[in-house]
């Protein structure tokens, strides 16, 4: 399997079995001021990045605020590196700051070591293999009442609507419910948080910045959104039928002191909102987001929309999933993944120094010809079978910290492409399609991936 690009600089010649020598020239990047760079990354990263590996091959420095010493990596061998790499070493959740203003210090994201080993082992039951085949009933019942509602003959944003039916999923699987007028304002103000782009994004880290327009909003709607959560977790810490309820609250609340002295239910309430408020903006956006380009793609391709039709007939979740995977693939909603490292390490022949933030590509190697033969055509027939080589798919990371609730989102993504396909035949609203955009950390159809429905004959 070809391990560089074909655009990489030439390395030097050297015994087969000799280390890749390791140069002390600087990192190759752009030389652009932060600012500069922080806006291109920001708003155009789906067409800057490929342009920056053309020009300076698989090792890219960057400079991005807040992060600001980033090295992006688009090598598979580069890449196994980070993943296969120590947690002590390449630390994730150091690596994934630009989310610790939404979802906090605590959050299973943002955390290294024995903090996140401890929030994650709290919170794999919810998302283990029986807890799965217990969330199915649930997914089917509210896909079906959200597709049923669909408008037939009139283009509509499949984008939005995945939105709101996902946004439902994650609420009954962290709270038991999804109703009451807690959960109903709180409903409206998550989708205000997704809901921002690149320059939204620099007040999350700046202070200053909060007091004024959009950024003021921004902040006042959080600390809304954390006083529902509080009043929630006041609420279903008084009931007294915890150990009988299975969604997430209900479990962390069971849990034991992790230390004498500690809570007596074992995490503090800080604790608790952050690996909530992590779980439904994570546990929502991205499945959403892949369901509408998958949407998108299907309906400008008929031959495609035939076989996938066929397998919902079929109750052929296999190609419904990989219809899923493909879009994940064309479509990366979250462009790469970040380490941050804890000392120097030697990637691709250069030094990369500790403090520096490492950024496996997902987004480049999955539009990498070497690794997926015509990358920019919809061929969900790539993940049936076999399926790609090992590595060249990772839209859910990977290593130890590949994402909890990967499962979860197939699951999810076949059963609302099954209820969709087995009633509706999908068309696009106009022939060209739509271009993608950046939003928040995500890359989004930029129309809202407009589609029509009609009933099938």
């Amino acid at each position: 399997m070809p391990t560089s690009h074909p655009h990489s600089p030439a390395s030097p010649t050297r015994p087969p079995d000799s280390p890749a020598p390791v140069t002390t020239r600087p990192l190759p990047g752009p030389r652009l001021p932060l600012a500069v760079q922080t806006m291109l990354f920001g708003s155009l990263r789906h067409r800057w990045l490929p342009w920056l590996r053309r020009r300076h091959g698989d090792v890219i420095a960057l400079r991005i605020y807040p992060e600001r010493s980033v090295v992006q990596l688009a090598d598979l061998d580069h890449i196994r590196t980070v993943f296969g790499g120590s947690p002590e070493l390449f630390h994730a959740g150091e690596g994934n700051v630009i989310l610790k203003p939404a979802m906090g210090e605590h959050s299973v994201l943002l955390t290294d070591e024995n903090v996140h080993k401890r929030a994650r082992k709290l919170l794999m039951p919810a998302f283990n293999g029986a807890a799965l085949r217990g969330y199915r009933g649930m997914i089917e019942e509210l896909t079906e009442r959200e597709v049923g509602r669909w408008p037939r003959g009139v283009a509509f944003s499949s984008h939005q609507r995945m939105q709101a039916l996902t946004l439902e999923i994650i609420l009954r699987v962290v709270f038991g419910v999804s109703e009451g007028p807690r959960l109903t304002e709180l409903r409206t103000l998550l989708r205000r948080i997704v809901d921002v782009g690149p320059v939204d994004l620099l007040g999350w880290h700046n202070p200053g910045l909060q007091r004024f327009g959009p950024w003021r909003r921004y902040a006042l709607t959080q600390r809304r959104v954390d006083a529902l959560l509080y009043a929630e977790i006041a609420d279903r810490r008084a009931a007294g039928d915890l150990t009988g309820r299975d969604d997430v609250l209900s479990r962390l609340l069971t849990v034991p002191p992790a230390e004498p002295g500690t809570d007596s239910a074992g995490l503090s309430d800080a604790e608790l909102r952050d690996q909530l408020i992590t779980l439904l903006l994570a546990g929502h956006e991205t499945t959403a987001t892949a369901l509408a380009w998958a949407f998108h793609e299907l309906a400008r391709d008929p031959a495609t929309l035939r076989a996938a039709t066929r397998a919902a007939d079929d109750g052929d979740e296999g190609y419904l999933e990989a219809v899923a995977k493909e879009s994940m693939r064309l479509h990366p909603v979250i462009s790469e993944v970040a380490r941050k490292l804890t000392a120097d390490v030697e990637i691709g022949g250069y030094r990369i120094p500790a403090g520096h933030t490492v950024m496996p590509s997902i987004a480049m190697v999955h539009h990498d010809p070497a690794h997926h033969a015509d990358p920019l055509a919809f061929r969900p027939e790539r993940f049936t079978g076999g399926g790609p080589a090992a590595g060249t798919w990772f839209p859910f990371g990977g290593g130890v910290r590949r994402c909890l609730g990967a499962g979860f989102s197939l699951l999810e993504a076949s059963v609302v492409l099954r209820a969709v396909l087995s009633r509706y035949h999908l068309s696009p609203d106009r022939a060209r399609p739509e271009r993608p955009k950046a939003r928040n950390i995500t890359t989004v159809p930029a129309r809202g991936a407009r589609v029509v429905v009609s009933a099938r004959t």
